[in-house]
């Protein structure tokens, strides 16, 4: 195993450098930069059989990498810090003719974590008044809130969840989602969440990974995903800086970038109509001008390499 450890970074809870993993023909992962800084909720997205289930694993020690390094707090000793992090990969495995109560103690003592928690977790996850009803009569929603408390155990700081809302309805989800924001923000919990549902994660996500075909395509805050996707004024004109100057004076606001052979206006606050005017007033000769906006949803799919 060829192993990289040079410029990690001592801020990131998460941390991998060309990580990447080959069963048999296969490169499941190629050469993955991954970076969950404390206090994310990083949404890792992907179509199903992108590699992200495959990541996480290997963070856990479910699985060895082929090549690359992996950092977890900063530190190269996985063994030594995994007591840190809680997991639900993959659909929960629960003592189906057991109570949540139940469950959660024999959990944790394979966590060796403390009792005492036991009711004050499931009393978080919405799961306090359940009694001594057994796990196999639970929802959907119910086992996914419950695979949560058992990786809430021991208090960890960094949560690994592997698609919680998949297959949920509605209510569901809003459930997972609203969970996911009180441990982040009560807690303080850090969190890599992977699905491959955009609109449901852009709701609490700080920070995305966009994975395609085993290789991580790019890393964006949500605030700089949100600027990327506003609504653009498109001017095509061999004049951009003084159209930009132009644009400028009318709307002093507006982000603009000026190209070879156009300006691209995002949060202009003036029409299309009284931008050509004025620019026309000042002899900018302009081929076309339109507004257009990137959908959210149409910027993922660019990056996984079509329909998700």
């Amino acid at each position: 195993m060829k192993v990289m450890i040079e410029n990690f970074q001592t801020n990131n809870v998460v941390e991998t450098e060309n990580l990447t993993k080959v069963y048999g023909q296969k490169t499941v992962l190629d050469h993955v930069n991954m970076h969950v800084a404390k206090g994310d909720i990083y949404g890792f997205i992907g179509k199903n059989g992108a590699g992200k289930t495959t990541l996480m694993k290997l963070l856990l020690g479910m699985a060895q990498p082929t090549e690359g390094q992996m950092k977890l707090f900063s530190n190269g000793n996985l063994n030594a810090e995994r007591h840190r992090v809680g997991a639900l990969i993959e659909a929960p495995a629960f003592y189906g003719n057991c109570s949540a109560v139940e469950n959660m103690k024999r959990f944790a003592i394979l966590a060796g974590a403390d009792d005492n928690e036991i009711n004050d977790i499931l009393q978080f996850v919405g799961l306090g008044d359940v009694g001594k009803k057994h796990v196999s009569k639970f929802s959907l929603g119910m086992k996914q809130r419950l695979g949560i408390a058992l990786a809430m155990l021991g208090k960890p700081e960094l949560l690994i969840l592997d698609e919680p809302i998949n297959g949920l309805d509605p209510e569901g989800i809003k459930e997972i989602r609203d969970l996911l924001l009180r441990l982040n923000r009560e807690q303080g919990v850090t969190v890599l969440v992977s699905s491959h549902l955009l609109d449901e994660l852009a709701k609490i996500t700080t920070r995305y990974g966009i994975i395609n075909q085993g290789r991580l395509v790019e890393e964006v805050s949500a605030t700089e995903l949100m600027q990327r996707c506003q609504q653009k004024l498109h001017v095509i004109t061999d004049q951009p800086a003084v159209a930009a100057k132009v644009i400028k004076k009318l709307s002093p606001k507006a982000v603009i970038t000026a190209n070879e052979n156009s300006i691209d206006v995002v949060g202009i606050t003036v029409d299309s109509a009284k931008v050509t005017k004025e620019l026309v007033k000042n002899e900018v000769a302009v081929q076309d001008i339109t507004f257009a906006a990137d959908n959210m949803e149409d910027y993922f799919i660019q990056r996984m390499g079509g329909k998700a």
